[in-house]
């Protein structure tokens, strides 16, 4: 029988100098699982009560180098290069073999295929999108944009509205059209009216890229159009709402009929908008009415010419990297170079998984799932699932600063939540795509019948099968308007989730993301809906104001963390992501607690239960970042950098002061009465 004490566990053990690690401790392998914690990552010679994430990840840190193709490194970064691993696999075995006119196999293999028969693509050139060219500039009225527009929804490419359809937020057993800000070439609207030194460099870029493409496609007069389409996008970025304040379900509700629309927005021909989008309403929702007003007025103000100068770099910049390579290099060197400091391309073959995971992604996740899950990762989540939300239910009962009416109203809505992990009970069918040799035909014939799926849902029951993400997609997440949580095949794999490891390092990790997932029903956004999933005021207004309390706390202390330069964390942008975190793993220790029925935990690698636990939560949020990559993270949110995650939550947790005997003067504390406490 094998016993193994690991000479780096003991120098763990006396580096945290608790009697709890004691250094002659053993385990058996034969009798438990492993710890999970992985060991030649740790830095013991930083303290864990000082600065835990550097004490979990320091090694890993210190030897890790950010791949030349990427913007940033971490263990979400390693999965999703695992997972694509796999599906790259399954996609090439495709493209090798072929299959039957029509068929899955046959559309996977031909897209790939497509996507990496550069030969073809070169000798193209522009042809693929100068019909649509023609079309733009054709256009001889501003009442032909507003049908412009409508039909150019299918394709998303130089839109300055975006209109979609979902469950409605008031009554989430029907479908409402929506309609929402869009038109920015540049990630965010404080790239153009935040006058930063950094921004203006980037407004520079932004331009030297539109230069690049117009001397690419052979047009005249870039130098021109770069100014032109620059301030267009900075009357439009002037008029958009903030992240902030997107971020408001409220705010953001408001349904009118398509007269008051025209009312409110006059001047843009909204009825040859709704006809050329294909839909047949009477009332939508609009996201930022302002907006829209301020649109319908520069829509008239701007001159045409302008306007087909927009619509045709957008048109360009949105297909560059299906054209021939020269218009992918010029968009790369900004998208990629200038805004995330990538150092290269991601290989041709990558970016053609990229193009068949975004357009047939579930049909590549019905065989990922068949090659690459284990089901009992889905026995073991469901049980963890269910701990961890009779947890959640403890934690409201205790609440101290919640009167028993709005806990009343919170258990409610606890009980009405459903759990789907690991794929999706019914699949996706493409049945309205065809797929052939024609690159840019594929991707344009894909969205468009995306965006049919998407429209056709009105009128119709809401699907409860529905999945918003595929099986092979490393996350998880919460749709209110469902009150749902979804944890797709792609996660379920270690540091999330390890099946060979003990139980607290997953507590830690995938059981602090369920809790993450099940707190994101009650942060600052999710708190307004109830069970239903409808927009509904279910609490009093004193437990309003003592979570308003608690929550402006957290936006104070996330607002005090300055990742690079002069850049401070916008604690309320990434509010919502604050409190889930917090929430998620204050109710996941307390469910493994829970599960440990009154027994201690074992000591394992030199960890007590509960610091393996903490260990579980360090290890997940492990990254380095590219400074540019960090800057726009920072600016455009709403997570925290991995760092804070950890940082951030792990100083308000009484339970890891104790698990680590975190004292007074070290770097993890907090004074008492400035720790966050709400879930």
């Amino acid at each position: 029988m094998l016993k193994r004490t690991s000479t780096l566990a003991l120098s763990v053990a006396m580096a945290l100098g608790l009697a709890a690690c004691s250094p002659t401790t053993t385990v058996e392998d034969t009798d438990i699982r492993a710890s999970g914690i992985e060991l030649e990552n740790l830095d013991t010679s930083v303290r864990p009560q000082d600065n835990f994430f550097r004490y979990i990840n320091g090694q890993w840190l210190e030897r890790t180098e950010i791949p030349s193709d990427r913007a940033r490194w971490g263990s979400f970064d390693e999965l999703r290069e695992r997972a694509e691993k796999h599906v790259l696999e399954i996609i090439q075995e495709f493209a090798a073999e072929g299959g039957e006119q029509g068929s899955d196999q046959q559309k996977i293999g031909d897209l790939f295929n497509a996507y990496l028969n550069v030969e073809r693509i070169n000798a193209l050139g522009l042809a693929p999108i100068e019909d649509e060219i023609a079309a733009i500039q054709a256009i001889d009225s501003h009442d032909q944009l507003s049908s412009f527009w409508g039909a150019q929804q299918r394709y998303r490419m130089g839109t300055p509205l975006s209109m979609g359809v979902g469950q409605d937020q008031m009554q989430s057993d029907q479908h409402i059209t929506s309609l929402s800000q869009s038109g920015l070439g540049m990630p965010d609207r404080d790239y153009y009216v935040n006058d930063s030194a950094e921004n203006l460099a980037l407004r520079e870029a932004y331009k030297e890229m539109i230069r690049g493409l117009w001397q690419e496609a052979g047009w005249e007069q870039g130098e021109q159009a770069a100014e032109a389409i620059l301030a267009l996008e900075t009357r439009i970025a002037q008029a958009h709402w903030s992240r902030i304040q997107n971020r408001d379900r409220r705010a953001t509700y408001n349904k009118m009929t398509v007269s008051e629309l025209a009312e409110s927005a006059p001047g843009f021909d909204w009825g040859n908008f709704f006809d050329a989008a294909g839909v047949e309403i009477d009332e939508l929702v609009v996201r930022q009415p302002d907006y829209l007003t301020q649109f319908a007025t520069m829509y008239r103000e701007i001159p045409l010419q302008d306007w087909q100068t927009y619509l045709q770099f957008h048109t360009l910049r949105g297909t560059a990297d299906l054209l021939s390579e020269n218009f992918g290099e010029v968009t790369f060197a900004f998208y990629g170079q200038t805004l995330q400091g990538l150092e290269e391309q991601r290989s041709r073959e990558k970016r053609a998984v990229g193009a068949v995971q975004g357009t047939l992604g579930f049909l590549v996740g019905q065989e990922y799932v068949a090659r690459h899950y284990q089901e009992e990762a889905r026995v073991r989540m469901q049980e963890m699932v269910d701990n961890i939300i009779v947890a959640f239910g403890e934690a409201i009962d205790e609440l101290e600063w919640m009167g028993e009416e709005t806990k009343a109203e919170a258990q409610a809505k606890l009980a009405t939540f459903t759990t789907k992990i690991g794929y999706p009970e019914v699949w996706r069918d493409y049945d309205c795509l065809d797929i052939n040799e024609d690159l840019v035909g594929n991707m344009r014939r894909a969205s468009a019948c995306e965006y049919e799926r998407m429209i056709g849902r009105l009128g119709q029951e809401v699907d409860p099968y529905d999945w918003g993400m595929t099986p092979q997609t490393v996350n998880a997440y919460y749709r209110a308007t469902m009150n749902e949580i979804v944890f797709p095949a792609g996660i379920l794999q270690p540091p999330f989730f390890n099946v060979e490891a003990d139980d607290a390092v997953n507590y830690g990790a995938i059981g602090a993301v369920i809790g993450h997932e099940i707190t994101h029903g009650f942060d600052d956004q999710g708190r307004r809906s109830d069970g239903e999933g409808n927009l509904r005021d279910w609490w009093t207004p004193q437990d309003e104001e003592q979570f308003r309390q608690r929550a402006q706390l957290m936006i104070d202390q996330y607002s005090s963390f300055n990742p690079i330069d002069d850049l401070y964390l916008q604690g309320a942008l990434g509010l919502g992501e604050n409190i889930a975190d917090l929430g998620g793993m204050t109710v996941a220790y307390r469910a493994y607690i829970n599960s440990l029925g009154g027994e201690p935990g074992t000591v394992i690698d030199g960890f007590t239960a509960e610091q393996r636990f903490f260990a579980g939560w360090g290890q997940i949020w492990r990254i380095k970042f590219r400074d540019e990559a960090l800057r726009r993270q920072v600016i455009q949110g709403p997570h925290s950098p991995g760092k804070y995650r950890v940082l951030g939550v792990l100083s308000n947790m009484p339970e890891f002061y104790e698990a680590f005997d975190v004292q007074p003067g070290d770097g993890m504390y907090r004074e008492e009465d400035v720790r966050v406490k709400i879930w």
